[in-house]
């Protein structure tokens, strides 16, 4: 829920596109600044954050091709 990802300490911004990749099953950097309108490194920042609480896992080879998803921990 919202509640829970806010007490994990992420910020409106995180919280959309967990939300977003909830219903949709993933999320690329180019979707995350669409989303919430942030500059590529700002989204980068943000997303790499939702992988080191372990909320998001990134897969995929650098740039373009890399794929975030919900980890198995949080995807019940």
């Amino acid at each position: 829920t919202e509640e829970y990802l806010r007490e994990l300490g992420l910020n409106a911004r995180q919280i959309k596109a967990v939300m977003y990749v909830k219903k949709r099953g993933k999320i690329t950097n180019k979707e995350y600044q669409e989303l919430t309108g942030v500059s590529r490194q700002m989204a980068t920042i943000d997303l790499t954050q939702l992988v080191k609480n372990g909320i998001f896992s990134r897969s995929g080879k650098a740039g373009v091709g890399v794929v975030y998803k919900l980890t198995k921990l949080t995807n019940n």
